[in-house]
């Protein structure tokens, strides 16, 4: 086997850089490191400091992999793979398996196939860094040069792996792939809090745009001085919702509000609700179910909204929810709209009941649970943004309101820590289960 790899090694020498950059891991990408770099003047500055709450360490990639439990799973998971490959290849000359156990052993053979390929295809690269470091002691210099640089190769390739390998390993939110409504509600604050709620909408707005997604205003209630006591948009775009459902709940503001005259710091407060948005397949709702009222529509908006009953109101008598619209001239378009943001809410009704056990102990991921406590604080007098979740500052207020870089990194970086709480929430589920 090491003299395959010598072989394969002077094959490709020349073809190796004079001036090879060592790459680097940084945020789970790989980066090359070159001598004469210089960071950026306008780089932001980002950091974590300590916990405000109880909770994990974020682990490296090569710490999780170091974890017992997690090699005794993916063990575990091979083994299952194998065992429904040989049901359903052995199914034409074999009894003992129904139609429905055959076709659930088939969609797991199907699930688990990305899997199982990475997991092997990083067994055959620990196997080739094995054979290449018995290279590393041999007499000749040029090729123990060689042997090093295929390693570093190596290296990468096997953290590549490991990192798809723990993606696939994470299991898919039903939810994750939906559009979604959004609903920004004043809390405690007064006007203060209003014209914070219009920040806030905003923030998202833009922050659909950074993303290339459509964002639709379903509901828009301003307060005198321009500030929202309440509004609503549904948002549609590739992983809106993977992406938007870390917003929800209670956001603090700490500033000195526009209404001071003796410049003293106000806290105010203010609530989000993330909401996906089911397709007609997955959720229906029985029309009997549903009492559908039209008014006049109130507030500004011309001659034509105020004298006709194009405003609609729409109550689902099982429940007791209400959706309302007035945003359009056309009271088909209103009617549309409510019934999105209806449909939105009892889905997410339906989606807690059924995840409600699943995630009573998840930090991180807090849903539409999160309204009770808050989740994200913005002071303006020491200019930082902190996410009490993860503990993770952010320093520049205004550019983190325009809804794109810095907001794009603090979802990254929830997103991190939810998918290690959901591994190793898997990880657990997995040991309780074994006799």
């Amino acid at each position: 086997m090491a003299y395959r790899r010598l072989v394969s090694l002077l094959s490709r020498r020349r073809e190796w850089a004079p001036h090879f950059q060592t790459p680097q891991r940084v945020h789970g990408k790989t980066v090359c490191k070159h001598p004469t770099h210089h960071p950026a003047r306008n780089q932001k500055l980002l950091h974590t400091g300590r916990p405000v709450m109880t909770m994990m360490k974020l682990l490296s990639v090569d710490e999780l992999f170091a974890k017992r439990s997690l090699q005794e799973h993916l063990k575990k998971v091979e083994k299952e793979y194998n065992e429904c490959l040989q049901a359903v290849t052995y199914s034409a000359t074999d009894d003992e398996c129904s139609e429905d156990e055959l076709k659930e052993k088939r969609t797991k053979v199907s699930l688990l196939a990305p899997l199982i390929q990475s997991i092997r295809e990083l067994d055959k690269k620990q196997q080739e860094i094995t054979e290449t470091e018995m290279l590393l002691k041999d007499d000749d210099a040029a090729l123990r040069e060689l042997a090093e640089l295929e390693r570093e190769s190596c290296l990468r390739d096997i953290q590549d792996l490991r990192q798809k390998v723990l993606e696939l390993l994470i299991p898919e939110e039903e939810a994750d792939m939906s559009d979604l409504v959004l609903e920004v509600t004043a809390g405690v604050g007064g006007q203060e809090a209003m014209l914070f709620t219009a920040e806030m909408f905003d923030m998202y707005e833009g922050f659909a745009r950074y993303h290339g997604w459509s964002f639709d205003v379903l509901e828009h209630m301003s307060s005198d001085l321009g500030g929202l006591r309440h509004a609503s948009a549904s948002i549609s775009g590739s992983q809106s919702y993977k992406k938007m459902k870390f917003e929800a709940g209670v956001h603090r503001v700490q500033r000195v509000p526009k209404t001071e005259k003796q410049g003293r710091t106000h806290t105010s407060t203010m609530t989000v609700a993330v909401l996906p948005q089911p397709t007609e397949i997955s959720f229906t709702i029985n029309p009997k179910d549903l009492r559908i009222e039209t008014t006049r529509a109130s507030g500004a908006g011309g001659q034509h909204v105020n004298t006709t009953d194009s405003a609609v109101r729409i109550v689902h008598l099982p429940t007791g929810l209400v959706a309302e619209c007035q945003q359009e001239r056309s009271q088909l378009k209103n009617r549309e709209k409510a019934m999105k943001s209806l449909r939105a809410k009892l889905y997410s009704m339906k989606l807690e009941e059924e995840t409600s056990k699943r995630y009573n102990q998840r930090k991180v991921q807090i849903g539409t649970k999160g309204r009770s406590e808050k989740i994200r604080t913005y002071n303006y007098a020491q200019d930082r943004i902190t996410d009490h979740r993860i503990s993770m500052t952010v320093h520049d207020v205004r550019s983190f309101l325009l809804g794109e870089d810095l907001l794009n990194e603090m979802n990254s970086s929830l997103q991190e820590f939810s998918n290690q709480e959901a591994l190793m929430e898997l990880l657990e589920e997995g040991n309780q289960a074994e006799p």
